[in-house]
């Protein structure tokens, strides 16, 4: 009976041990949440720190200086994500906007090491886009719609949203098999915190 109820004991510690490596905590600062304005209205994201904190710092640092402003989301897949975040050549109205070039920009700040984690693909979480490189996440992320088990461990998660969705579902598709957007929707502004 002791041997039983040690063994039941230990896995239960491993139930709380495995749930708080795939779930992060849920417990955020004022400065852990992103609001992005889309033409329908805000998006708040939950940032995880606790999972990816030098992408966070690099996403709150561009969202702070305004980077992420007017930038458009030049690839966008029903059923799949919205991508956005070239704050080189998809920053509508800026001198460098090349919507033909949109994608495959960064920002000023250096390329980020992966930070994968075991938090799932599914609607609502962010993840930070990158070429073939694991190490290559710079500036632009995507925004799930649906569940991708695909990129689980594969691409580094940085958040998720807590409202606004139904403004994400919103977002102008794309045509193609690479979901390129003509005359593309964007992201009007973009802060640090809850707006």
């Amino acid at each position: 009976m002791k041997l039983l109820r040690l063994a039941l004991v230990g896995a239960f510690a491993g139930a709380i041990a495995l749930a708080s490596m795939v779930l992060p905590a849920q417990a955020a600062g004022p400065d852990d949440f992103l609001t992005i304005q889309l033409k329908d209205g805000p998006v708040v994201i939950q940032l995880m720190p606790e999972v990816a904190p030098k992408h966070v710092a690099q996403i709150k640092a561009l969202a702070a200086k305004g980077a992420y402003d007017n930038v458009v989301f030049h690839r966008v897949i029903n059923n799949f994500m919205a991508q956005t975040g070239d704050v080189k050549f998809g920053k509508e109205g800026a001198p460098g906007f090349n919507p033909a070039r949109a994608g495959t920009g960064g920002s000023d700040l250096p390329n980020l090491p992966a930070e994968f984690s075991k938090v799932p693909f599914e609607r609502g979480i962010i993840g930070m886009a990158r070429s073939q490189d694991p190490n290559s996440a710079n500036s632009q992320f995507f925004i799930m719609f649906t569940k991708y088990p695909s990129l689980d461990n594969q691409y580094t998660v940085v958040g998720k949203v807590v409202s606004g969705m139904e403004f994400v579902d919103k977002i102008k598709r794309g045509q193609g098999g690479n979901g390129e957007v003509s005359s593309p929707d964007k992201m009007i502004k973009v802060t640090v915190g809850k707006k």
